[in-house]
C-alpha cells in the first residue's frame, strides 16, 4: 500500500505567460499621471493645513504618500523595460524623476539601456553613486560602452574594477570606436567553435552554456588564431548527421564587418540579405565581435528620427526641456527660415506696381510657389532616402536630375492646366491662365533639380543631407516663383 504519510511533492508553479501590447504602457502611463494629479492635490491640501501644525494632517498626508507609492509601484514594476522607458520619456523632468525612483532596482539596467538618450541624462543625474554602480555592473562590456559618455568617470571606475581582464579589454575596444560605427553597436557574447569537431561535439558544448547568447543563429567557426573560417547556421547543425565534422556543412560564403564600417551601411547589408546577425572581423580576419538585428533595428529608427528632424532644422530634444533648451536648437534654423521668407518677400515688393493693377496676382501668386515647394519636397524625399542606402553615386546623380526633371515636367503638365483652368475661372483671363501655367512648370522643374541638388551637395561636403534641406528649398522655390511668375506678368500683361 502506498505511504500516506510521505511528504507530498511540491507542485510546480504553473508560469501563464504575459502578452507584451504597446497599449498596455499607453493604459499605465494614464493610470500614473491620474495618481500624480491626486499626489498634487493633496500636497497642495497638506500646504494649506502645514500652518495649523495639525498632527492628524501630517499623518493623513503621510498615509496618502505611501498609498500613492504603492500604487505607482505595483504599475509600474509590472511592466517591460522597454514600456517603462516609454512612460518615463512621455513624463515632465520632475514626475520622471519621482516615478524612476519607484522602478524596482532590478529593471534599472534594463531601462537606461532602453531610454532615449535625452532622457538618459536626467535619470543617471537623479541616481547616487551606488545605484549607479549597482545598475551598470549587471550590464555586458558592449552596454557598458553605450553609456559611458552619460556616466560619471568615478563609476566608470568603479564599474571596471569589478571586470574580468577580458570584459575590461573589451570595454575599452568599445569605448574606442567612433560613434556611428560598427564597432560602437557590436557586441561580444558569441559562440564560436572548431572546424574539426563534430556536430556531437558542438551540441554538447552549447548544452552546457547556461543560454544561448541573444539572436543567435550562427555559430562562428575560427582557426586557433580566432581567424574567422565560416559560419554554422544553427538549423543546419540540428537537421544534420551529428557524426558530420562542422568543416563538412558550414557555410563559406558569408558578410563579414568591419568595425569601422558605418552602422547605416551595416543597416543596409541586414536588410539587403535577410540577415539576424553579422560576424565582425577586423584587418587581420580575426573575429573580434557581431552585429545583430537588435541593434540594426535601433539604428534604423535613430536615423529615421534623425532625418525627420533634420528636414526642419532640429536636433533631438527632450519635449519637456526648459525653454531656453528648446530654443537654442529650434532658433538657428527658424531664423534662417525668417531671413529667407524675407528676402522672397523683397522679390515680390518688387512688383508692387504689376500687383497693385492686376489684383488677381497676389492670391495666384502663393499657388505656384507652394506646388513648387511640394514637388521639390517630393523629390528631395526619394534622394534622401536613396542616400542614406548608397544608392547615389556620382555618376548617376545627373542621371538622376534628368529624370527627375521629365517626370515633374510631366506632372506640372497636368496639375498647371488645372491651375490654368481655376486662374480663368477666377479672372477671365486667357493670358492670366497662360501665365500661371507657365509659372507652376518653370517652378516646379527648380523645385525639382533643388531637391535633388541640395542634399547631394551638402552629402558632397560632409554635412547631414537631410539637415535644413526643408527649409533651403521652401526659400528657392519662393523667392524664385514670386519672381517669375510676377516677372512673366510684367512682361505679358502690363
Amino acid at each position: 500500500m502506498p505511504d500516506n504519510s510521505a511528504k507530498p511533492q511540491e507542485s510546480v508553479p504553473i508560469v501563464i505567460p504575459r502578452r507584451l501590447d504597446p497599449e498596455d504602457a499607453q493604459q499605465a502611463l494614464q493610470q500614473l499621471q491620474s495618481i500624480l494629479e491626486r499626489q498634487e492635490v493633496a500636497d497642495a491640501l497638506a500646504q494649506r493645513q502645514s500652518n495649523e501644525e495639525d498632527d492628524d494632517s501630517n499623518l493623513l498626508e503621510g498615509m496618502l504618500h505611501r498609498q500613492h507609492e504603492n500604487e505607482i509601484k505595483s504599475i509600474i514594476n509590472d511592466l517591460h523595460p522597454s514600456d517603462i522607458a516609454f512612460i518615463l520619456e512621455s513624463l515632465p523632468v520632475l514626475e520622471r524623476q519621482a516615478i524612476w525612483e519607484l522602478v524596482s532596482p532590478e529593471h534599472d539596467a534594463d531601462v537606461l539601456l532602453e531610454v532615449d538618450d535625452w532622457a538618459r541624462e536626467s535619470l543617471i543625474k537623479s541616481m547616487d553613486h551606488q545605484d549607479l554602480v549597482a545598475a551598470t555592473g549587471t550590464m555586458d562590456a558592449d552596454e557598458i560602452a553605450d553609456l559611458a559618455a552619460d556616466l560619471p568617470p568615478d563609476v566608470i571606475a568603479e564599474v571596471q574594477k569589478g571586470l574580468t581582464e577580458e570584459e575590461r579589454a573589451q570595454l575599452l575596444e568599445a569605448m574606442g570606436y567612433p560613434e556611428d560605427t560598427v564597432g560602437a553597436i557590436m557586441d561580444f557574447e558569441m559562440v564560436r567553435v572548431r572546424e574539426d569537431v563534430s556536430l556531437e561535439v558542438v551540441l554538447r558544448y552549447l548544452r552546457r552554456l547556461h543560454e544561448l547568447p541573444d539572436h543567435t543563429d550562427q555559430i562562428f567557426v575560427v582557426d586557433r588564431e580566432d581567424r574567422l573560417q565560416g559560419t554554422l547556421p544553427l538549423s543546419t547543425l540540428l537537421v544534420r548527421e551529428p557524426e558530420m565534422q562542422v568543416s563538412e556543412v558550414m557555410v563559406t560564403e558569408y558578410l563579414t564587418l568591419n568595425p569601422l564600417d558605418s552602422d547605416a551601411d551595416a543597416a543596409g547589408a541586414f536588410e539587403r540579405y535577410d540577415l539576424v546577425s553579422a560576424p565582425v572581423t577586423d584587418d587581420k580576419g580575426r573575429l573580434i565581435g557581431r552585429v545583430t538585428i537588435a541593434e540594426v533595428v535601433d539604428v534604423i529608427q535613430e536615423d529615421s528620427q534623425e532625418q525627420a528632424l533634420s528636414r526642419a532644422g532640429l536636433q533631438e530634444e527632450d519635449i519637456f526641456a526648459p525653454v531656453l533648451s528648446a530654443l537654442r536648437n529650434r532658433a538657428p534654423w527658424l531664423f534662417v527660415n525668417l531671413c529667407t521668407a524675407s528676402i522672397a518677400s523683397l522679390v515680390a515688393s518688387r512688383f508692387e506696381d504689376t500687383v497693385s493693377q492686376i489684383v488677381i496676382l497676389a492670391f495666384l501668386m502663393s499657388i505656384v510657389a507652394g506646388i513648387g515647394g511640394n514637388s521639390g519636397n517630393q523629390t528631395m524625399t526619394m534622394i534622401i532616402r536613396a542616400l542614406a542606402v548608397g544608392r547615389v553615386t556620382s555618376s548617376n546623380a545627373w542621371r538622376l536630375v534628368k529624370r527627375e526633371l521629365t517626370v515633374t515636367f510631366m506632372v506640372g503638365l497636368c496639375g498647371s492646366l488645372v491651375a490654368a483652368s481655376f486662374a480663368w475661372a477666377i479672372s477671365r483671363s486667357v493670358a492670366i491662365a497662360a501665365v500661371m501655367m507657365t509659372a507652376m512648370i518653370c517652378n516646379m522643374l527648380i523645385g525639382a533639380a533643388l531637391g535633388v541638388l541640395i542634399p547631394i551637395l551638402r552629402d558632397r561636403f560632409g554635412k547631414d543631407p537631410a539637415m535644413g534641406s526643408s527649409v533651403l528649398l521652401t526659400f528657392a522655390t519662393d523667392s524664385l516663383g514670386f519672381l517669375i511668375f510676377l516677372g512673366l506678368a510684367t512682361v505679358f500683361l502690363m
